[in-house]
């Protein structure tokens, strides 16, 4: 299999929907992009769980990469109607350069067969679709 970046949500999945999920696209790194990854509301993706189920159920690499997640005013603006997609694309996209993803990450952690982890379930809708579109244009 090729190396692929990936994006997933646990939202409206079981754990074993999810890990089966990790599991048939051969992923080997996920990388929370979430702001917030210790809300109760996470279930078996808070933090330390997840890091923990992934490394000994799946023997997958976990990494928490808030460079990569929105600031909580942005997600704000959008889901309060604010601002729409676009915007909320161009805005995250200035985000991310402004940040100096490309510079600060270490390439191997978003080619090789890695996940990006967010919660909204529908990656269309989500910054982890617009973040792996920009990072894979490098």
């Amino acid at each position: 299999m090729t190396d692929t970046l990936h994006t997933i949500s646990f939202t409206k999945k079981s754990a074993a929907e999810f890990f089966k999920a990790l599991e048939l696209a051969e992923v080997k790194t996920v990388v929370d992009v979430r702001i917030n990854n210790i809300s109760q509301l996470a279930g078996f993706t808070k933090k330390d769980d997840l890091a923990f189920f992934l490394r000994e159920v799946s023997g997958v690499r976990y990494i928490h990469e808030l460079s990569l997640a929105p600031t909580r005013e942005l997600v704000k603006s959008y889901r309060g109607r604010k601002i729409g997609g676009d915007e909320f694309s161009a805005r995250y996209l200035e985000l991310l350069r402004s940040r100096g993803v490309h510079d600060r990450l270490d390439e191997s952690d978003y080619r090789a067969n890695t996940a990006l982890l967010c919660s909204e379930p529908d990656a269309a809708h989500c910054h982890r679709r617009i973040e792996a579109e920009y990072l894979q244009s490098s």
